[in-house]
C-alpha cells in the first residue's frame, strides 16, 4: 500500500545529491560525468522516486538539523539497576526522577542517589518476565497536592493488564502500598501487553495496549472497537470512580468501547506528548519487517493488522481498500540487527539547543538512537545499549534507559580542540 506524501517531502532531493557527493560517485565539476542521457534520466527518476515512497527507507531531511554523534551519553547514576524499564518526573518536583524495575520495583534517585527503601515494591502482585511485568508509571498532574500516581502492571494469577492507584505523602517518601484498582484487561497470550501510561494536556489518562499477542493479532483484536487490546484508550480518573469517560472521546455514543480513543495498533510499548506542542507521538513495535512511529489523534486508525508499517500484512495485498488508515510518520525495516522501536520524545530542555523541537527514538536490539523532524530521520548516536525506554525529567532533559541497568543522559558532544 502507497500513501503519498507532501509535496515538501521532495525537499530530500538536494540531501541525497550531496550524500553521492559526499561519497565520491558525484562532483561539483561535473555532476554525471559518466552517465549517458538514458542512464542519467534513470539515476534521477531512481533519487525522486526514493523521495516519493520513503516506505523502503527512511526519509531524509534537505538539511538534518543536527549531525550525526553530535550527542553523548552521560552516566547518569553508578547504581545498577534490576531490569528498568522506565524513567520519569513527579510533576512540580525539579529535585529528581522515578526509575521502573519490571520485577515490580519504583525508586526514587535524587542526583544520581538512589533511596535506600523503594518508593513502590508491588512485586508480589506482578508476574514479571518477556514482556511481562510493572511497565508504566504516570503521576497526577497534582501529584505534590493531592499524592496520586497510576501504575501498569501485568498480575502474577492470571496475566491480565491491571490499571492501578496508588498514594504517597510525597516523592521522598515510601508510597502506600494499598492500591485502588482502575481497571483490569485480560491478556489472551504472554506478549504484546504494551505497558505505558501517561497524562495528557488535557488532564486525562492515556494508556496503550497491545494487541493481545501471540503473532499476526490472530483474533484481530487491534480492528476490533468492541475489544480494548491494540489500541490507546483515554479516561478521566478526577471524575466518579474507578473512572469517567472524556465527553469527546470518539465511542462514547456507541459503535466501541467508550475508552477508546484511537486503534490499529499492535503494541505501542511507549508513546509520549510534545510538552510544548501537546502532540502524541507512539513507536508501535513491528511484526516481522517493520518499526514505525505514530502521530496519534483522536478516532484515527493506524492500520495494523491490515498494515505492518506502510505495508499489507493482513491481507498480504490490496490492503488500501480499507478506509481512512493513518500511515506512520517514519518507519523502518528488520535490518542490521533492528528489531524493535523503543519511542522517545520531543526534546524540549536547554542542555542539548541543537536538539530542540526533535523526537529522539531508538531501537531496542541495536541500541541506535535517531532523530525525526519534518519528514527526515538521521542517526545520532549508536550505543551497545538495549534500550528499553527513554525518560524525561521535570525541566524536559532526556535519559536513555538500558534493560542491562545503566541510565543515561543525553547530553551535547563536546568535542575537545585539537591541540
Amino acid at each position: 500500500m502507497r500513501f503519498w506524501p507532501p509535496i515538501p517531502m521532495l525537499s530530500c532531493l538536494p540531501a541525497r545529491l550531496a550524500l553521492f557527493r559526499r561519497s565520491g560517485v558525484l562532483t561539483q565539476k561535473s555532476p554525471f560525468p559518466f552517465l549517458s542521457p538514458p542512464l542519467l534520466l534513470l539515476f534521477l527518476v531512481l533519487i525522486l522516486h526514493e523521495c516519493l515512497f520513503p516506505a523502503y527507507g527512511w526519509g531524509l531531511a534537505s538539511t538534518p538539523p543536527i549531525p550525526e554523534a553530535s550527542i553523548q551519553l552521560q552516566p547518569f547514576s553508578t547504581h545498577t539497576f534490576h531490569h528498568p524499564i522506565f524513567l520519569t518526573a513527579a510533576p512540580g518536583h525539579p529535585e529528581g526522577v522515578f526509575v521502573v524495575e519490571q520485577e515490580g520495583y519504583i525508586h526514587f534517585v535524587r542526583t544520581g542517589q538512589v533511596s535506600n527503601t523503594p518508593f513502590l515494591d508491588i512485586h508480589s502482585k506482578v508476574s514479571s518476565g518477556g514482556e511481562q511485568g510493572l511497565l508504566g508509571l504516570a503521576f497526577h498532574p497534582n501529584f505534590l497536592s493531592n499524592g496520586r500516581f497510576f501504575v501498569n502492571y501485568t498480575r502474577t494469577q492470571d496475566g491480565a493488564t491491571v490499571i492501578a492507584e496508588f498514594q504517597a505523602p510525597s516523592p521522598r517518601t515510601v508510597a502506600n502500598p494499598q492500591e485502588r484498582i482502575l481497571l483490569v484487561i485480560p491478556q489472551p497470550y504472554s506478549n504484546h501487553n504494551g505497558g505505558m501510561l501517561a497524562f495528557g494536556p488535557d488532564q486525562y489518562l492515556y494508556i496503550g495496549t497491545g494487541d493481545g499477542g501471540s503473532g499476526g493479532d490472530p483474533d484481530n483484536r487491534a480492528q476490533n472497537p468492541q475489544d480494548l487490546l491494540g489500541k490507546l484508550l483515554r479516561i478521566d480518573v478526577d471524575r466518579f470512580f474507578p473512572y469517567a469517560i472524556p465527553p469527546d472521546n470518539p465511542f462514547l455514543k456507541g459503535g466501541g468501547q467508550p475508552e477508546i480513543f484511537a486503534l490499529g495498533l499492535r503494541n505501542p510499548w511507549r508513546f509520549s506528548f510534545d510538552r510544548q506542542t501537546g502532540d502524541l507521538w507512539a513507536a508501535d513495535v513491528g511484526q516481522n519487517n517493520w518499526e514505525e512511529v505514530d502521530l496519534i489523534q483522536k478516532g484515527k486508525n493506524y492500520g495494523w493488522r491490515l498494515l505492518e508499517g506502510r505495508h499489507c500484512y493482513n491481507p498480504a495485498s490490496s490492503c488500501e481498500r480499507a478506509p481512512s488508515l493513518v500511515p506512520p510518520v517514519t518507519e523502518y525495516r528488520h535490518e542490521q540487527g533492528r528489531c524493535s522501536v523503543t519511542g522517545g520524545y520531543v526534546y524540549r530542555g536547554a542542555s542539548v539547543p541543537t536538539l530542540a523541537g526533535i523526537y529522539v527514538f531508538g531501537d531496542f536490539c541495536t541500541g541506535e538512537i535517531w532523530g525525526y523532524h519534518n519528514g527526515g530521520t538521521w542517526l545520532l548516536t549508536d550505543t551497545n545499549l538495549h534500550i528499553s525506554s527513554f525518560g524525561e525529567d521535570s525541566d524536559g532533559e532526556l535519559y536513555v534507559v538500558g534493560y542491562g541497568g545503566q541510565i543515561f543522559r543525553v547530553m551535547p558532544n563536546v568535542v575537545a580542540p585539537q591541540p
